[in-house]
């Protein structure tokens, strides 16, 4: 598989996105094709680089931290600092979770009393 090459309509339907987005990832320089002519050549480490990025912009990571991830991906072999940042990252993105969590919470018990409240002031107007 890691032999494979794609053309971006090929990638792009693997994925699940269109070729648009591949533009769009490229241009913000976290892929890099090669060119044959004016077609777009993806391999297999444009394929995981995608792959990763879909998956950093799933669960909440900005494309300049997903950029940070992956430049330290190619930087160091050991990928202990590509670790520590995933670490942190992930830490972060769960606090800020868990704080939405609890907005929302409070959000739905608040419209649920002014639900009920208006459906009561509704019932005393039609009675």
């Amino acid at each position: 598989m890691k032999d494979t090459l794609y053309t971006a309509t090929e990638l792009a339907d693997v994925l699940g996105v269109s070729a648009r987005t591949l533009r769009f990832y490229e241009t913000k320089k976290l892929i890099n094709p090669r060119r044959v002519g004016n077609r777009r050549i993806y391999n297999y480490q444009d394929s995981a680089r995608m792959k990763l990025i879909l998956r950093g912009k799933r669960i909440g990571f900005s494309l300049d931290e997903i950029k940070q991830f992956l430049d330290l991906y190619d930087a160091d072999p050991t990928q202990v600092e590509q670790l520590k940042l995933l670490r942190d990252g992930v830490e972060q993105r769960i606090s800020q979770l868990i704080q939405q969590k609890k907005d929302i919470s409070q959000t739905l018990s608040e419209l649920k009393a002014i639900q009920l409240a208006t459906s009561e002031a509704l019932e005393q107007k039609n009675s």
